[in-house]
């Protein structure tokens, strides 16, 4: 085969006048200087990409809020281990977050916060000598607590709330599950036997722990049934509550819940497929809207929180 040379010479150009651009001058970010407000700050932002994006969720949250519909937070154990509880629970205090909802680790690190002001040991040494979650208060405190919950007919997470609140903790104003409990908004917990410490103690109840949690899920499909134009958040929560919430969607539309038109934000440190399918793009596409905001919690959350406090003045 001969393959000649091609005549670039005879090659069409257009005037750059004439290009569609992706990025223009009133998207470019601002130097922030300094001792510049929050508010400034936010304003300094480039109007790009993720920046966008998290503009967009926190306008949805401030719209949700005026408008009084549901902003539900999700999460797993880890944005507790960044310390962000006293962000959480300012949000629960301030009528911003309606409910919460989270997997067993997330009540065992909240339950150890409001009982000694601390959590989180050091799962390495702990596995390697047999000693790994093998705490006695936890485990007997906390399935004390949801089998007093189970014979009363409430939930995994007020039952747990209720006993941080009995028991007087002395950090008790750390805990979500208290806070669940003192500004009376459904607090749920999720658990999935054999993957939390207390379930290795031997006052563990296989009976309780399923009916404990199976009062949550029904507790929690009943607040998604009324997501309609408000916010979902998940934060940190890999499978279980990405899955949980996409069977109580399920069950509120099959009951005829109008559930079409929400936002939902993924808040992670990387990009997975079980969040971007269950939570983003699954969910909304009748509708609404799907962020996923990648990076640390210890930062993307306090950013949000500030964000929408900012825009409520």
């Amino acid at each position: 085969m001969d393959f000649p040379p091609l005549d670039f010479r005879r090659i069409r150009t257009y005037p750059l006048r004439e290009r569609s651009n992706k990025v223009a001058l009133d998207q470019l970010a601002r130097p922030c200087k300094k001792g510049a407000s929050f508010a400034e700050f936010l304003a300094s932002l480039p109007h790009i990409l993720v920046a966008d994006d998290f503009r967009a969720v926190v306008n949805a949250t401030v719209s949700a809020i005026r408008n009084r519909r549901p902003v539900i937070v999700m999460m797993g154990a880890h944005p507790i281990k960044c310390g962000l509880n006293p962000i959480l629970v300012d949000l629960i205090q301030r009528g911003i977050i309606s409910a919460l909802a989270c997997n067993g680790a997330g009540a065992i690190h909240d339950f150890e916060l409001a009982h000694i002001g601390a959590t989180s040991e050091d799962v390495q040494s702990g596995l390697d000598d047999g000693s790994f979650g093998m705490i006695d208060e936890t485990g007997r405190l906390m399935n004390q607590a949801l089998a007093a919950g189970v014979h009363q007919g409430i939930g995994a997470g007020r039952a747990l709330g209720q006993a941080i609140l009995d028991g007087n903790c002395p950090h008790r104003d750390l805990s979500l599950l208290h806070a669940g409990i003192t500004h009376n908004i459904p607090i749920t917990v999720h658990i999935a036997v054999g993957t939390d410490i207390i379930h290795q103690h031997p006052t563990a109840d296989g009976a309780v722990l399923g009916e404990a949690s199976y009062l949550d899920f029904q507790k929690f499909a009943s607040v998604v049934a009324q997501l309609e134009g408000g916010v979902l958040l998940n934060i940190g929560s890999a499978v279980i509550m990405p899955e949980v919430f996409l069977k109580a969607l399920t069950i509120a539309r099959n009951l005829g819940h109008t559930v079409d038109h929400f936002t939902t934000a993924n808040f992670d440190m990387n990009r997975h497929y079980r969040r971007t399918q269950n939570v983003v793009q699954r969910p909304t596409a009748k509708g609404g809207h799907g962020y996923y905001l990648i990076g640390h919690h210890e930062l993307l959350v306090p950013l949000w929180a500030a964000a929408v406090l900012e825009q409520l003045g």
